[in-house]
């Protein structure tokens, strides 16, 4: 079956361009220039992965992503023309996978738009259970279910992809390097700034003080390794 797709741009040439390119590569997709019908259509429709302007003329595209991420676990690529750093990284904490900054290569969007769609489908094929410090964590990937005190925990793909990584070897310490390749399958510019994003957001959700962390530790000048020992290898 084929992956669907939703681009959320006001620039009709823009928007048209986008589809045109994806369509070729065999994908459904769906469109709209409004943030508000894009939460709508996300509801509705269930893509697999939403292409987000953030400068919507309706509403923020911030505000877009903030308000998917609260109803689904779909990728969200955003498409940007602001130069700072802080509102990308902004989107990110929000729950984002990856971002593209106007103007843009076509073929590099549609390669971005592959990579991750490819990496959810490898993520989600694999099927695996996990329990960590008696219970405390558990990962369950056939449901595509983490819990913290036997309570679920809402992820973004990308945070769940992070997680899983960091938990196939509990101890082991990650790069950033390591892990935005897990996540996005290819090296990317400015890729410590985001991993540390998401690392912040897994933290946070998780109940996990970063001044004294439990779960997730930071090797400083190296990367991120799991706490917690898995508990069907004590």
């Amino acid at each position: 079956m084929a992956h669907s797709v939703l681009i959320v741009e006001d620039e009709v040439k823009l928007r048209n361009l986008i589809r045109t390119n994806l369509e070729r590569e065999g994908l459904n997709v769906l469109t709209t220039g409004s943030g508000a019908e894009a939460i709508e259509l996300v509801s509705r429709y269930t893509p697999e992965l939403v292409i987000l302007d953030l400068g919507l003329p309706d509403v923020s595209g911030l505000e877009v992503a903030k308000e998917i991420r609260f109803i689904s676990d779909v990728l969200i690529l955003m498409l940007t023309a602001r130069s700072s750093d802080e509102d990308r990284i902004r989107g990110l904490e929000l729950g984002a996978d990856d971002y593209v900054i106007k103007p843009f290569s076509p073929r590099e969007l549609v390669l971005r738009v592959i990579a991750l769609l490819r990496r959810g489908s490898v993520v989600a094929a694999r099927a695996n259970y996990f329990s960590f410090g008696d219970g405390l964590v558990t990962i369950d990937e056939e449901r595509h279910e983490v819990r913290l005190n036997e309570v679920a925990i809402n992820l973004s793909p990308t945070e769940w992809g992070i997680l899983l990584e960091l938990a196939r070897v509990p101890g082991r310490v990650y790069s950033r390097y390591e892990l935005v390749n897990v996540v996005r399958g290819y090296e990317w510019e400015g890729y410590e700034r985001v991993i540390d994003s998401h690392i912040k957001n897994l933290r946070r959700k998780l109940d996990d003080d970063s001044t004294n962390p439990k779960l997730i530790e930071t090797v400083l000048g190296v990367g991120y390794r799991l706490c917690l020992t898995r508990d069907d290898l004590k």
